[in-house]
């Protein structure tokens, strides 16, 4: 999904505080939808806005800017909520094409 290695998932798991999977008992992470909206907030400051992890994880901690991390997990529900409603588009196009 963020096409970035499993250590590094790993590594954020243990720098962030605000990821917390649940594990099964052979140890498989368990993400929720929560996870991953924290995995896409980090992914945007480290990755896409250049944010050092130290940086990321203190502009998280920061209370001032707790408006924009609220904006950026709103943006990222309308991410997913896109991508979700064009596969759906896409699916209904060919059966359509199908139906014809």
């Amino acid at each position: 999904m963020f096409e970035v290695n499993t250590s590094l998932i790993r590594y954020w798991e243990q720098e962030f505080d605000i990821i917390k999977p649940k594990k099964s008992k052979g140890g498989v992470r368990l993400f929720t939808s929560k996870d991953i909206d924290q995995f896409e907030i980090i992914f945007h400051l480290v990755k896409e806005k250049g944010m050092t992890v130290h940086g990321a994880r203190d502009f998280i901690k920061n209370k001032q800017n707790q408006n924009d991390f609220e904006k950026l997990e709103v943006i990222n529900t309308l991410k997913r909520t896109k991508s979700f409603l064009l596969d759906i588009k896409n699916i209904l196009d060919e059966k359509a094409e199908d139906d014809l």
